[in-house]
């Protein structure tokens, strides 16, 4: 079935309509639009632009794929929808004219004609489960069933808002110390290729022994220069081989150990790991989904193998009859408070309110120690830079005044 772009006449008011159709064929969508009192006009497959081949390769696809955030405005907008009282149908196709994203016009014209033919919600996003997390559409299904869908579709709005400022954060601290990074690295062989060779030749003629350091750039320029395609070609199979390793089952979870244990870093991995896990847990149990269907989805958010395990393990235990603080106390894994908080949650019956209190508190102390992060980064990648460069400065200055000398 293809996706046709379609101008009409509406038999109603006589106004132009416009919008995306899935149908077989032009024809079918003609008898389509005609059972809804539109004049079909003209129809196009696909968007305005030319309808490319099946064996051309969209180059810049990636840059017109559905993102999280604007699935998170989206579902706001769809809230905002349902609270006034719109019927879902209604609001799915005045989102469609909203929306400027080609691929979500598809999906969204795809889960409108879904809708009309008597689907449901959750069973028409779940046709869509690159855009559509698990998450979502237990959560939707959970709201029809109770008949609480705008209440859970604002909840989903929030959530998925807090999860994309909580990670445009971390993204945007780490920009400015990798572009920093780069631009050392960039910096520093340049100065290696192009300025240290000049001045080798200068060096041997003083006939004297020149410093370790000023031997040692020397040294480093002329790999640099000479063996660049050799370092390249490590590089790229030192890094091919370390993705591979990291894809297999025992390399990712001994990768995601060892990210726990790095130095700050660790730390930082954890909480945010933590935040995700008990917003999703807290937001998933408010909607009316059961725990343990509620902690598979939880699990799967962690981002982290080890950490995954844990969940795992202490569904295992869960099914057996214990409480959920207890086999999370036992791994080990997790911190103090969260386990305190889960078990007083669960003896109060208030586990949503608690597994809220965790994740906002861990949402802070990870804003607060990428603050601290970024303001202790930047200057240390600056000595990094002033130091490499220095180096070579004076390693190239000191022979340089040492002849001085000589002359002199």
């Amino acid at each position: 079935m293809a996706v046709f772009e379609y101008s009409g006449i509406s038999g109603k008011n006589g106004k132009a309509v416009k919008g995306y159709r899935d149908a077989e064929n032009v024809r079918a969508l003609r008898v389509a639009l005609k059972k809804e009192g539109v004049m079909l006009t003209s129809a196009q497959e696909g968007s305005q632009k030319k309808k490319r081949r099946a064996g051309d390769v969209d180059a810049f696809a990636f840059l017109r794929r559905i993102s999280a955030s604007e699935v998170a405005v989206m579902t706001r907008q769809l809230a905002t929808l349902i609270r006034a009282g719109i019927p879902l149908v209604e609001t799915i196709s005045a989102l469609t004219e909203q929306v400027e994203n080609e691929q979500l016009v598809r999906v969204l014209t795809s889960l409108r004609d879904n809708l009309r033919e008597g689907t449901a919600f959750a069973t028409c996003l779940a046709m869509h489960p690159k855009v559509f997390p698990p998450l979502y559409i237990n959560m939707v299904a959970a709201g029809e069933a109770s008949g609480m869908l705008e209440a859970v579709m604002e909840r989903l709005a929030d959530f998925m808002e807090n999860q994309s400022r909580l990670k445009g954060k971390v993204v945007s601290a780490l920009a400015y110390p990798t572009a920093m990074a780069f631009f050392a690295t960039g910096l520093v062989t340049f100065l290696m290729v192009t300025v240290v060779p000049q001045l080798t030749g200068i060096f041997e003629n003083l006939g004297q022994e020149l410093p370790w350091y000023t031997r040692l750039l020397i040294f480093t320029s002329r790999v640099v220069s000479g063996y660049w395609w050799l370092l390249l070609l490590l590089g790229g199979g030192g890094g091919y081989a370390f993705v591979r390793w990291k894809r297999t089952e025992q390399g990712t979870l001994r990768w995601d150990t060892m990210r726990l244990g790095f130095p700050i870093f660790g730390r930082l991995t954890l909480l945010v790991s933590l935040a995700r896990f008990t917003r999703t847990l807290s937001t998933l149990l408010a909607s009316g989904v059961q725990l343990l269907p509620a902690m598979e989805i939880g699990k799967n958010v962690m981002e982290n193998v080890r950490l995954e395990g844990v969940i795992a393990e202490a569904i295992g235990s869960i099914r057996e009859g214990e409480s959920i603080a207890e086999p999370l106390k036992r791994s080990g894994a997790f911190p103090p408070m969260v386990t305190h908080m889960i078990a007083v949650g669960e003896k109060s019956g208030q586990l949503e309110a608690m597994l809220e209190n965790v994740s906002r508190a861990y949402e802070a102390e990870v804003e607060t120690k990428v603050a601290t992060m970024t303001s202790l980064l930047e200057p240390i990648m600056i000595a990094v830079m002033g130091g490499a460069v220095g180096f070579i400065v004076i390693s190239i200055m000191m022979p340089l005044v040492q002849m001085n000398n000589l002359v002199e």
